[in-house]
């Protein structure tokens, strides 16, 4: 009962301080101007609210600092936050509340793949721009009101091809497949499509389930055809036992992952095993851009020090991005901000220079992050050419996650006992 309590109290606080949060961006409107409203819906008290809470800061952030230096065009931006507590149902509904009663002139939200499709279609319907943050390609196929800050999945292949082939000069590399993951799939042929084409060679596929603790089979067999790396397209749970037992049986090449193996758990399951391996991911706290470095430091400062992950880098980019497009709009009429956000070329974000392509996806360099002592250290910048035809067509036909995208996958699986 006691716990119960707690909990409610947990939530409790957090909705005060949302409500807190609406009623400053309020009483901070100029008298007689209309202020730019922007909705935000993200799960803020559910399953996956680390990531939509750390969201809520980076856009809090970038409206601070936006109204603080005169608004856009001498109009405020306020805030119309939303928690959908992560689920589709609530979406729907939080969505339809900032449309409808709320009326406001764009949407920003949310992490997961699965919430951001039930509001694009809404947000489609209705005309309102919306910039999403989850990464699945089936999102912005909505329709051309629906845009994206983030790359998407499979795009993770396409750097790791580049980075093995261009930086490790691994010509030779093996994978290792999660069979029962569309996802862990779709990034090695993708991954596969780009080595060849650079001239390298995938050497030996192998498969593994995730419900084993015991690889070590596989990782002999691939040893024995002496790769120059291995690419391993699945989560933490199952990469920190993979780099462990790969140690275990002698293969000490570089391990390359996705954005699925940034989690603190990682290490707890593979140690310094890990150690020498690599991820292509949309963010890195350390990265030297310029904008990156101002963005780190007036987060720490209105944080109390706290140091933003990718989730907070997102939501800063979302409504700076939305800002600048408003500014060469000269409006917020839903269809010429339309226009201008599809016209979005080279915008300096903190996670890089963002350019929306046919499709409304950020075109943008990936980061490249070293495995060290327990850190991810940013280690490089890669910016693929245009993908393959074969690539784009599994992009077209892959299938959107049952619950949550790569960039929260992160938290969905439960680390297993290590082998």
């Amino acid at each position: 009962m006691q716990l119960f309590d707690q909990k409610k109290l947990v939530v409790l606080a957090i909705s005060f301080w949302i409500t807190i949060s609406d009623v400053w961006n309020l009483s901070s409107q100029t008298p007689g101007i209309e202020p730019i409203r922007v909705g935000v819906f993200l799960d803020l008290t559910g399953l996956t609210s680390e990531f939509g809470r750390a969201t809520l800061n980076g856009i809090k952030l970038a409206a601070s600092e936006i109204n603080e230096a005169g608004g856009i065009d001498g109009r405020q931006v306020e805030l119309i936050i939303e928690d959908d507590r992560g689920r589709p149902t609530e979406v729907q509904s939080v969505v339809d509340r900032l449309i409808g009663p709320n009326k406001v002139d764009a949407l920003l939200g949310e992490n997961s793949s699965t919430n951001s499709l039930v509001a694009a279609r809404i947000a489609q319907d209705a005309k309102v721009p919306m910039i999403t943050l989850a990464t699945h390609p089936a999102i912005t196929k909505v329709g051309n009101y629906i845009f994206r800050v983030t790359f998407i999945d499979s795009f993770v292949g396409e750097v790791l091809a580049e980075f093995a082939i261009k930086r490790l000069k691994a010509k030779h590399v093996a994978l290792f497949v999660d069979s029962t993951s569309d996802y862990s799939e779709t990034l090695a042929t993708v991954f596969e499509n780009r080595l060849v084409r650079l001239g390298g060679r995938v050497v030996v596929r192998k498969s593994y389930f995730p419900v084993d603790n015991d690889y070590k089979a596989q990782l002999r067999a691939i040893k024995s055809f002496h790769p120059a790396a291995v690419f391993v397209p699945g989560y933490y749970a199952e990469a920190g036992i993979i780099a462990r037992q790969a140690r275990q049986v002698g293969l000490n090449v570089p391990l390359l992952g996705g954005d699925g193996w940034e989690s603190r758990e990682l290490w707890g399951l593979g140690g310094a095993s890990l150690n020498g391996s690599y991820i292509a991911h949309h963010y890195a706290s350390d990265n030297p851009l310029y904008a990156n470095k101002k963005f780190v430091a007036s987060y720490g400062k209105h944080y109390g020090g706290l140091e933003p992950d990718t989730s907070s880098a997102f939501g800063y980019d979302s409504l700076r991005m939305l800002a600048d497009a408003i500014v060469r709009a000269g409006t917020t009429e839903g269809a010429k901000l339309r226009d201008a956000l599809a016209r979005t070329k080279d915008f300096e974000g903190v996670t890089g220079r963002i350019t929306m392509n046919e499709n409304r996806d950020a075109l943008k360099a990936a980061v490249i992050l070293r495995l060290q002592d327990g850190r991810f250290i940013y280690f490089d910048t890669v910016q693929p050419s245009k993908p393959s035809a074969r690539n784009l067509v599994l992009e077209k036909e892959a299938k959107l996650p049952i619950t949550f995208d790569t960039t929260i996958a992160t938290f969905s699986r439960i680390p297993r006992k290590m082998g």
